[in-house]
């Protein structure tokens, strides 16, 4: 990951947290129409967190041409698939429950074999089989951000956040081992956003922006795609920041 060049960033930000999941779903929605423009089927990732729940709730609604929507997850705790902190449940539970977004064509994370690791390869193999490139190219990514500074289930200190010949490994974040996307494959996609919300996520956000940051204490910073970062925030999250309004 040295090699790249250091991420760029756009920020956008909403009023409260009901209007950044109503953006969230609308540039979710945008990109998916983008890629079945230009492809037969598009690939995006997803992420767990209640902001994003919200916003998947709302992309539910929408009339795109689900069938030819691969969903996946940028990273899954080690739980069983019913299990409440499971973020394919959460999924099942909004974006999957009705409407047209539940003829997507959904991907989880196998949770039910033997190890983490047998479900990391397992994921990897998956997504050889469906996303064309090595790394896999996603249309979209969206992630989320930690107060620590994580991303997907890259936390700091730990073994994941330097893997970069495969594209799923396993990580340990808050007590639960993980499975999650590499840094190679999270910087691979056409658009990668981030989702931030909520006060507590000020010192984050400002650490992500800042070019002197170092990726080994927020590992958000190795995201680092060919185009801009889209950082979508709400209110209490980029009150943090000189000019919230500014391009970083």
């Amino acid at each position: 990951m040295s090699a790249q060049p250091p991420a760029s960033y756009r920020l956008e930000t909403a009023a409260d947290r009901a209007a950044l999941s109503r953006l969230a779903a609308e540039t979710i929605a945008a990109s998916i129409d983008l890629a079945l423009a230009e492809r037969e089927r598009a690939q995006i990732a997803l992420a767990g967190g209640t902001t994003p729940e919200q916003a998947y709730h709302l992309l539910a609604a929408n009339h795109l041409p689900w069938q030819r929507v691969d969903v996946l997850l940028g990273d899954e705790r080690w739980v069983p698939a019913d299990d409440p902190s499971s973020n394919a449940l959460m999924l099942r539970r909004s974006l999957l429950a009705e409407g047209p977004g539940a003829q997507a064509c959904f991907h989880p994370v196998p949770t039910a074999l033997e190890s983490p690791e047998r479900g990391a390869a397992a994921y990897d193999a998956l997504l050889a089989q469906l996303c064309p490139g090595q790394p896999p190219i996603f249309d979209l990514i969206l992630l989320g951000l930690g107060d620590d500074g994580h991303t997907a289930s890259l936390f700091p200190g730990t073994a994941a956040t330097g893997v970069v010949d495969c594209n799923v490994t396993v990580s340990e974040g808050k007590g639960l081992p993980r499975v999650t996307f590499t840094a190679p494959v999270l910087s691979a996609a056409r658009q990668v956003v981030i989702l931030v919300s909520g006060s507590g996520k000020q010192q984050a956000l400002q650490r992500l922006l800042d070019p002197n940051e170092p990726a080994a204490r927020t590992p958000a910073r190795l995201v680092r795609p060919r185009t801009p970062v889209l950082i979508l925030a709400d209110a209490a999250a980029a009150a943090g920041l000189e000019d919230p309004t500014k391009q970083p």
